[in-house]
């Protein structure tokens, strides 16, 4: 990207716009100033309120797991209880 002039800080700015909703409605090229410090709390707390909802949705599908892991285990003691020892004749 940097062959096309094109460096990190300005994709990280894009984003701040973006998120904060600045560039709606924007001609390609049109001038885009500064974000107002409540564009920018926006902006942060929707980047903050993403990250959040990929965390509820990870520990979602971890306890999903740790439930079944369970209710496995218990089958499965169940199951060794219930047999009868095996004894050699």
């Amino acid at each position: 990207m940097r062959e096309q002039g094109i460096y990190s800080s300005q994709i990280t700015e894009w984003r701040k716009l973006r998120d904060a909703g600045v560039l709606q409605g924007k001609k390609p090229g049109e001038k885009i100033g500064r974000l107002t410090p409540e564009q920018a709390e926006i902006a942060r707390l929707r980047r903050q309120l993403d990250l959040t909802e990929r965390r509820l949705e990870t520990t979602g599908v971890a306890l999903e797991i740790m439930s079944k892991m369970h209710e496995l285990l218990e089958n499965l003691s169940k199951s060794s209880r219930d047999e009868t020892p095996h004894t050699k004749p």
